[in-house]
């Protein structure tokens, strides 16, 4: 932008097309803005809630399970049985040009995988909390993803807007404006010109 501009109509009209683009440009980028920032804050929304509820899940499986190690003794054999989760799957979706991801589980039908003859029902109770949790914890991965990488996008968006607003427009503005007047400046002299010659002519023919 910096670089000479000739004062020509052919660059006069170059400059207000990009100066056309770029103010769509901006807009563009300002309803792009918006909804990220509405899909962000109702994600933002749902992570406090599902954070609560993930702690108020976890006090209640630690606290059954310090209970099945007091009453049991260590439960480490127990917890060997359990199966490797594998059903946990990611894909992405687009919104506006911002990739976010989908986090999806199979949930299965809840089977014991140990034996109930040296166990009791507070290994349950923490068997079953702590499946509530990866269930809780796979979703919240999504959200917390999905909230970092909008916030991400907001903020370069934010940035190619103000560089749009702020210098790129008021650039071409300037341009626009000191080539129009570089114009209208010629086009005065010009009719200053002829006026002069007209009256010369005039002159000559009198004589």
């Amino acid at each position: 932008m910096s670089q000479k501009i000739f004062p020509t109509k052919g660059a006069l009209l170059s400059l207000k097309r990009s100066d056309s683009l770029a103010k769509l440009g901006f807009e563009l980028l300002d309803r792009k803005k918006n909804v990220l920032i509405r899909e962000l804050m109702a994600r933002v929304d749902e992570a406090k809630a599902l954070r609560s509820s993930i702690s108020d899940t976890y006090k209640e499986a630690y606290a059954a399970l310090q209970r099945a190690n007091i009453t049991l003794g260590l439960v480490s054999r127990a917890a060997g049985t359990v199966p490797e989760e594998n059903g946990v799957q990611v894909s992405y979706r687009s919104v506006m040009g911002c990739e976010l991801p989908k986090v999806s589980f199979e949930e299965k039908p809840l089977d014991i995988p140990y034996g109930f003859e040296n166990t009791g029902e507070d290994l349950d109770i923490a068997y079953i909390a702590f499946n509530r949790v990866k269930v809780m914890t796979a979703r919240l991965a999504e959200i917390d993803n999905t909230v970092f990488r909008l916030a991400n996008a907001i903020k370069k968006t934010q940035t190619r807007a103000n560089a749009l607003k702020n210098i790129v427009i008021p650039e071409y503005e300037r341009n626009i404006r000191s080539i129009s007047d570089s114009l209208e400046e010629k086009e005065r002299e010009e009719f200053s010109r002829q006026k002069v010659i007209k009256i010369q002519n005039e002159k000559k023919k009198l004589k």
